[in-house]
């Protein structure tokens, strides 16, 4: 799991590094690297946070 990925909590705001075009997400849960995020654009997605390092949005 990623530094990073270990300090998402439900509610903040993340994007994904590599898909843009999802805009951003808000965390849902974060059980044990597993990221499960909602994204304006593309809905629920679970992320494995050993693979995707998301980034923090501090200015929505």
């Amino acid at each position: 799991m990623g530094d990073m990925t270990s300090l998402l909590e439900p509610g903040m705001i993340v994007r994904h590094p590599e898909r843009p075009d999802w805009g951003p997400g808000q965390v849902q849960s974060n059980i044990n690297g597993t990221v499960t995020v909602m994204f304006r654009e593309v809905g629920k997605v679970v992320i494995d946070g050993a693979r995707v390092d998301l980034m923090p949005v501090f200015d929505s």
